[in-house]
Order: structure tokens, then sequence, then C-alpha cells
């Protein structure tokens, strides 16, 4: 995998939205934040833009995009936010710069799909936070942003969850939103699973779509496959009106019954505010004891 490098004082980060509108306000907050680390920000063109729900059309989150990986002194692109619309950009975007010149891509959730492109072209990417959530970020979430940008490298300590399977592994991160990983199966986007550590995380689901995509995922041979389990928020999940009963961590443990894998839950990462930075297409050491979940990358 490539690494892109370092981010030093002075080093120019760019803010672009490649999908749902987003607020100036959100844009304006994140900029004065990276400007006090003591970086240079600019601003795609159409950041603040709106199209009924996305921030632009395709075509001007393209070229926002694009702006920002063909730009020679950007060393990060920052998404301001999810939502929906970064899978129609996607295949607009000429990537060849991005391999000449690599450049850190920063986000979460619909973001995943940029993610995703990023282990097919063997580049690193970083699951994190963006501006949209940087006001109620824990300090943590966002010293870890930073810890990322500016060392590559990221170690975590989190608290057990009951439901944890104990084991050590290690292997190359990938994963993100359950959803967009899901809706991916059978894709040339789709990861390999071998000895992967798959991380996983999602919002607003029915606790039976959650089942949907795990039951996909095993059907793909997902689980027979991966070194480990990360699972991070699953926040707001929305039962039937006859409710299943089902606790999605369970549904998790059904595939990996006759494995021996680490498996950690109620991980921080996700769509909350303490929502740690990752790496994706980077190895990792992962350790599941009855003390600490221990995330080294």
């Amino acid at each position: 995998m490539i690494r892109p490098s370092n981010l030093q004082k002075g080093d120019t980060i760019a803010l672009v939205s490649p999908a749902k509108s987003i607020e100036e306000k959100h844009i304006s907050f994140a900029k004065a934040f990276f400007e006090a680390k003591g970086y240079k920000v600019i601003i795609g063109e159409h950041a603040a833009g709106e199209h009924h729900y996305f921030a632009g059309t395709d075509e001007e989150r393209t070229a926002d995009f694009q702006w920002a990986i063909d730009h020679p002194e950007v060393k990060a692109i920052v998404c301001n936010r999810g939502g929906y619309g970064a899978i129609r950009v996607l295949n607009r975007v000429q990537w060849a710069n991005l391999l000449r010149e690599p450049k850190w891509i920063v986000g979460f959730s619909d973001i995943t799909n940029f993610h995703l492109q990023g282990l097919k072209l063997g580049v690193e990417t970083i699951h994190a936070t963006m501006p949209l959530n940087f006001e109620t970020n824990s300090i943590e979430a966002l010293e870890s942003l930073m810890t990322v940008l500016t060392t590559g490298s990221v170690s975590h300590q989190w608290p057990v969850s009951p439901k944890n399977i104990v084991g050590q592994s290690e292997g190359i991160v990938v994963g993100g939103n359950l959803s967009i990983l899901y809706s991916l199966l059978g894709t040339p986007l789709c990861p390999s699973f071998e000895n992967a550590i798959l991380f996983v995380e999602d919002i607003g689901e029915q606790v039976y779509n959650i089942d949907r995509m795990i039951q996909a995922l095993s059907l793909a041979g997902a689980f027979e496959q991966i070194k480990g389990l990360v699972v991070g928020g699953m926040t707001d999940l929305k039962e039937t009106a006859v409710p299943t009963n089902w606790d999605y961590r369970n549904l998790f443990l059904e595939p990996l019954r006759f494995r021996q894998i680490p498996v950690a839950f109620d991980v921080p990462i996700g769509h909350i505010d303490d929502n740690r930075a990752v790496i994706c297409g980077r190895k990792a050491t992962f350790e599941v004891n009855e003390n600490e979940v221990i995330f080294c990358q």
C-alpha cells in the first residue's frame, strides 16, 4: 500500500463536499480548527453549494474532488460530510494523480466509497470524523485524526464490552460503513477479506437490515476469511412494529461461532461524538483481552 506523507506545519488541506449539502458554518469551523493547528486551508468552489439533496451537481462535486486531487500543494483532502452521493462521483474522477502524488482522503459514512477505492488503488486513507461533526466531537476523536495526519500512525486502547471475544491477531484494516460495504459486494470495489481486520459501523437502520447485511457478508465468505472484527457504533437502530428482539451483537457472532478470532463491540468509531481515526489499508495489531481492547497501526 502507498502511504501518503505526514503533514507538516504550513501544509495545505482541502475541504470538499462530495456528497450531501452542508451548512457553511461547519466548513468555517473546520477551516479555523486546522488553521489554528498551523495548516493552510483551501475550500472547494462548491463545498457549501446546494443542488437538491447534494452539495452541487454531480459534475460540480466531481470538479471539486478532482481539483483537490490535482492540486500540487494539497496534502490532505477532508470530506465535509457524508449522507449520500460519493458513489456518483467515484467513476467520474480521474485517479491517476492520487497515485503520482498520494494525499490523505479523510472521512467516514458515505465516504467509505472512497476508502474502498483507496484499497483498490493501493493507497491508504483515513476513516475519521468530518467537519459536520467537529463542533460536537470528543477531544479524543479530533486528536486521533490529527495524530494520523501528522505521524501516519495511531494507537488506541478501548474499553471492553460484555460480548467481546478475546484473542490477538493482525491484518490489513478494511471496512467502514456497513451499508456501503454491503452495497458494493460483488463489484470491483468489494475489498479482499482474506486475513483482514474488518471494522464496521452504521446508523438509522432497521435491526433486520443489519441482519440482512451480515448474512450477505457471510454468504460472500467474509467471516470465514477475516482475522478480527471491530464493531463500532450501531447508532439509532430501529425495530419493526412486531419486534425481532435481536441484539445486533449476537447477529455478528452467529457466523463466527466456529472461528477463534478477536471480536470487539461498542468501539468508538462511527456516527458518535467519540469517533476515533483508523487507517484503511494499513496493517493493524488487534488484541482483545478481559481489561481492554488494543488497536495499533
